[in-house]
Order: structure tokens, then C-alpha cells, then sequence
């Protein structure tokens, strides 16, 4: 039996209602791109607590049947999770504020998991991004871009990961991520939607000055971090649904990231 997902009534220009379209789910491959919650998962040196899961109730009830429940605690900035705009640019969106037109979207995958494994410091330039371009079509607008490192495959060895796992020190990381150039081509002249990557940050590991983080908060695109399984998504055709915890006032947020690729 296929499995069908209705996306609802549509409208056009004028406001004239259409034909609800059908999503054939068994056409697609569902990709899931977070890594679990947990006890492994990797935060930033400096963050003050990791992820906390207090066991509320677990077991048989006075009535005869199971119950289970949990409280959580976590930092918003850790395992796979959402950078909001707010979180490096004082008027920016704020998690609950951003457009879903930037959270579900067509994706790219920039493929610089070569030149990441022989440069562990390795920065996206704006070179990647046009030469992606001239072999797989320019990015439209409103696009999400992934930049898939290879980084991941680390994930949860602290040290192999983030480049050094010394507690409460942040000065001595080292993974790859975006340039600056790459940045700034991507978010002001292509208008992507978001940046995504498969490391910690959307800066490589030994930045001090946070410039992706602040060229994409000033424009309002979001950040999503520690992604995983890139490597199963094609440069282009996949179609990516972010979705991170509705915080108010977050500055950032866990995140259940899934794309649909063709089969």
C-alpha cells in the first residue's frame, strides 16, 4: 500500500483554491539527518550542562497498566540543533520567529569532504560554491544549503570531532565549515535559506570572530548544526523538512531534520 501524504488546499496568485496535490511518500527516501538526544551527545566545551532525562514514572500503575514519563533539560545548542538568527544578531529572529519557508525547502549538498580530510581546518571557499554551480546548476533562491564535510562519521568522539576535548576551553577546536566568502556569496547574492553542516558550527573550529554565524544572522537565515547522513543525499533533488523545538524567545533549539530524496 502506498503511503500518501496530502499537502492540502493550495492557492494561487488571485486566491482561487486548487486541487489538494498528494505527496506518494513511496516514491521518496526518508533521510534522517540528527543524531540522537543523549547521554554521548557532543556540546560545546564551554556550555554550563549537557542533556538531562530525569525518570518521572516508569512502570506499572495502581490501575494494572504501564505508564512512562520524563522530565528533560538541554542546553539549546548541542547534538543537532537550530541556530536562530537572535543568537548572533541582537534584532535577529528568534526560534519561534523564523519563516517555515526557511525551515522546509529544496536543498543542495556541496560536497568538500576531500578537501576537509586532507584539512581538518579546511573552509568552504566561494570557489566550492561556484564550481558546484558549473557542474549541478546555480542555487536558487530560497534554497537550504548543506555542506557536507564527512564529519560526522567522528560523531560521538569528542576529541576526533571538535579537535580537542580539554573541558571549558573552546580555544584549541579544529573541524572544517564555511568561509566567510563562501558565506557571503551564499546568504547575500544566492538568498539561500539556510545554511546547514555536518560539524559543530557553521564556523570552522578555530574561529574567534564568529563571521559566518554573524553574515547569516544579519540577513536572518538560520543555522543547522551538527547534521549527519549528508552522504545519502544527492547535490541537488533532495527536499529538506528542519524543524526545531518552538522555543520562545530561544535563540536556538534541538532539531529533527529529515529530507525527501527522489528514488
Amino acid at each position: 500500500m502506498r503511503t500518501l501524504l496530502t499537502l492540502g488546499i493550495l492557492l494561487t496568485a488571485t486566491g482561487a483554491p486548487v486541487r489538494a496535490q498528494l505527496l506518494d511518500l513511496s516514491q521518496y527516501a526518508i533521510v534522517d539527518l540528527s543524531h540522537a538526544l543523549g547521554p554521548s551527545t557532543v556540546f560545546w566545551p564551554t556550555s554550563p550542562a549537557k542533556f538531562e532525562l530525569q525518570r518521572l514514572a516508569y512502570g506499572r500503575t495502581e490501575a494494572g497498566f504501564f505508564y512512562a514519563a520524563y522530565a528533560l533539560c538541554t542546553p539549546e545548542h548541542g547534538g543537532t540543533h537550530l541556530d536562530a538568527p537572535i543568537h548572533f544578531h541582537e534584532e535577529g529572529q528568534t526560534t519561534e520567529q523564523i519563516p517555515l519557508e526557511r525551515l522546509i525547502a529544496p536543498a543542495v549538498v556541496i560536497d568538500v569532504s576531500a578537501r576537509a580530510a586532507a584539512d581538518r581546518d579546511y573552509r568552504a571557499a566561494r570557489g566550492d560554491v561556484l564550481e558546484f554551480e558549473k557542474r549541478h546548476g546555480a542555487i536558487a533562491h530560497g534554497t537550504i544549503v548543506l555542506l557536507r564535510t564527512g564529519w560526522s562519521r567522528h560523531w560521538p568522539n569528542v576529541k576526533a570531532y571538535l579537535g580537542d576535548d580539554t573541558p571549558g576551553d573552546a580555544s584549541k577546536l579544529s573541524f572544517p565549515s564555511y568561509g566567510e566568502d563562501a558565506a557571503r556569496l551564499l546568504v547575500e547574492e544566492r538568498g539561500a535559506a539556510a545554511l546547514g553542516i555536518d560539524t559543530a558550527s557553521i564556523d570552522y573550529g578555530r574561529s574567534a570572530d564568529f563571521q559566518v554565524h554573524r553574515i547569516a544572522a544579519g540577513r536572518n537565515v538560520p543555522g543547522f548544526e551538527n547534521l549527519t547522513n549528508l552522504d545519502r543525499l544527492p547535490p541537488r533533488g533532495a527536499f529538506v523538512i528542519a524543524l526545531p523545538m518552538k522555543i520562545e524567545g530561544g535563540s536556538g533549539g534541538p532539531l529533527r531534520a529529515v529530507a525527501l530524496v527522489p528514488r
